[in-house]
């Protein structure tokens, strides 16, 4: 699989490593690749967009010179799984300065509220194509 969006993710984070593993399972297209910010593909994409790979503040969709980020981000991926998942895309009705303002506090305060793991998420061996290195 060389095409298709690459979702960046943290894969320490407990919710964003479980959201990576159910984009996988639910992905039945196989539309999705997935990098880790603490892997070498995830560090590189988030300096490219100007986040600091370290601490970002955001989940990235990056589909070639398209980008999405935040709210809009996951809107993307969920509606990009089909049903029942595209149902997500009713959120998209919601003003974007709420919607953002809302998963932004989610991010910064991902760690205290869903916890970190002490080793990065690593795929399934059947999905290990699906996540870049």
């Amino acid at each position: 699989m060389t095409d298709g969006p690459i979702i960046l993710f943290d894969a320490q984070c407990v919710l964003c490593s479980a959201n990576a593993r159910f984009i996988l399972r639910h992905d039945r297209l196989h539309r999705f690749r997935l990098a880790a910010m603490q892997g070498e593909a995830g560090t590189a994409l988030f300096q490219a967009h100007g986040i600091d790979p370290t601490d970002p503040d955001t989940i990235l969709v990056v589909d070639g010179d398209h980008v999405l980020r935040d709210s809009d981000a996951v809107i993307a991926i969920y509606t990009g799984l089909g049903w029942p998942w595209r149902i997500a895309g009713a959120a998209s009705l919601i003003p974007r300065a709420v919607r953002d303002r809302i998963y932004r506090w989610i991010a910064r305060n991902r760690y205290r509220l869903f916890g970190r793991r002490s080793t990065c998420w690593l795929p399934a061996p059947e999905h290990a194509s699906r996540v870049l290195p």
